[in-house]
């Protein structure tokens, strides 16, 4: 046990797995909440999609300065600080008492969140080498895959028979836990010269990511063209327009958008944002299919949605033995297709087709899956040196944040073009089933996209995730243990 402790290996894999489950787990719960805390405060479901919004905006706001502050203060402190908000915010969300408390209370969740995952994501590259990151994407591959899996399940039970407040007390625990072992037996790490604090990055960075953010989640219920959707989203993308000038002739900027030049890592980003996009924008979509378009209970659609994970899970194990064989083209490509091929037959379930051909879709989905998800993370930063590993991390985490976003906004938008309901001849309203076939269809499209791109994924930069061995760096910045 104590030789376990002390393998900072072992360590900082515990802390990741464990906190990065507790925050995807956090968000799919709340959305399975929304409509009773629509119920509990009084308002509309519009209107609680303010606690949705407010997390969401405030992870967009506060990723960017991530990669600084764990340069200059230490990824352990920086990382403990993140996750002792994001712990104290949850239970602060258990106890409020009126939606304007709880919306609050969601943003310093999000501030908490967008700090905790990429500096996590920076310690667990810095740690463990490339010909290491294979292997243990096998354990980590958790994180990222059950919270979303078990999410529905998890709130549809705690919304039958607890209380709605328990839906944030339940990260209380695990975030004490977490953030007591990681004080014990983390390993401080930070960057000798990490400059000075970029102001002008950090302002253009965060309303330019939070107000695209707001105008995607926006934009399908208040209609692209709607003044505010409108504004926010011109306003946010000609900041970030701002951003990337000012960035790229800052001697040291916030963020290293230079970065973007390695082709292995700009080509891996492409991919995983359409891959999380078409797949995401579908497990979003699929539960909502099913409650409303056929009626299942929310705990049915969780658990119609749960062989996905169970997918990625068995699939993993199969993709860790045959990516040094066949690299991370071929896999990430084959396994879009896939993913394209199942997401389509998704497309072709009706009202009384058997709920056990969805759950065998949904796990086909997972297998597919699971040749993006291992081969992108052991590849991705292959070719980055450990001393821009934060900032990596933190450009990795925007993107994945921006790719889910952007599915889940383009296939409201199928949903809302097409109308979710119809009238009947007799003038009834009945769910039209169209629109969730069409949003089916186009979510696999978007999956297609990023299978032609992962043809583009140079194998040889990332030969080093391909073999065993021992890979020397002379960049690496100051580790200090404390």
């Amino acid at each position: 046990m104590k030789s376990f402790i002390a393998n900072q290996k072992y360590v900082i894999a515990v802390i990741y797995v464990s906190t990065m489950l507790l925050n995807s787990l956090d968000s799919t719960i709340v959305n399975v909440a929304l409509a009773t805390l629509s119920r509990e405060f009084g308002v509309s479901p519009a209107a609680i999609e303010a606690v949705v919004i407010g997390y969401l905006v405030s992870l967009a706001v506060f990723m960017p300065v991530s990669a600084w502050l764990g340069d200059r203060f230490g990824t352990k402190r920086v990382f403990l600080a993140s996750l002792t908000l994001f712990t104290v915010a949850s239970m602060l969300c258990g106890v409020a008492q009126s939606l304007d408390q709880l919306v609050l209370f969601r943003i310093l969740q999000g501030a908490g969140g967008g700090l905790m995952t990429p500096v996590g994501m920076a310690m667990l590259y810095r740690t463990f080498p490339p010909e290491e990151r294979i292997g243990v994407g096998r354990v980590l591959m958790f994180a990222t895959i059950l919270g979303p899996a078990l999410g529905p399940i998890i709130g549809g039970i705690i919304i039958e028979h607890l209380s709605w407040r328990w839906c944030f007390y339940v990260n209380v625990p695990v975030g004490v836990i977490a953030v007591l072992f990681g004080a014990r037996f983390l390993h401080e790490y930070r960057v000798e010269d990490a400059g000075s604090f970029d102001i002008p990055g950090f302002l253009l960075a965060g309303s330019g990511f939070g107000l695209t953010m707001f105008a995607l989640m926006e934009g399908a219920h208040e209609g692209w063209t709607s003044s505010i959707v409108a504004s926010t989203g011109l306003v946010g993308l000609a900041l970030l327009v701002a951003f990337v000038v000012v960035e790229l002739r800052t001697p040291k900027p916030m963020v290293n958008l230079r970065l973007l030049g390695n082709r292995l890592f700009r080509s891996i980003m492409t991919v995983a944002m359409f891959g999380s996009a078409g797949f995401l924008g579908a497990l979003f979509l699929l539960p909502l299919f099913l409650q409303e378009a056929r009626g299942e209970s929310a705990l049915t659609a969780g658990l119609a949605t749960m062989p996905e994970a169970i997918g990625v899970v068995i699939s993993t194990q199969i993709v860790a033995r045959i990516y040094p064989y066949i690299g991370p083209r071929r896999l990430m490509a084959g396994g879009l297709v896939l993913v394209a091929i199942m997401i389509t037959g998704l497309g072709f379930v009706g009202e009384d087709t058997s709920l056990w051909v969805v759950r065998i879709l949904m796990f086909m989905i997972g297998a597919g899956m699971a040749c993006l998800f291992l081969p992108n993370q052991a590849a991705s930063m292959a070719t980055i040196s450990r001393k821009d590993t934060g900032g990596a991390s933190m450009l990795y985490s925007v993107q994945r944040q921006m790719g889910s976003a952007l599915g889940v906004a383009l296939l409201s938008t199928v949903l809302a073009t097409v109308g979710v309901y119809k009238m009947t001849s007799d003038g009834a309203e009945v769910p039209n089933l169209a629109a969730y076939h069409t949003a089916f269809f186009v979510a696999a499209i978007v999956a297609l996209i990023g299978a032609a791109f992962a043809y583009f994924v140079p194998d040889e930069d990332a030969a080093a995730t391909m073999k065993r061995g021992t890979v020397v760096r002379d960049d690496d910045p100051v580790e200090i243990a404390v």
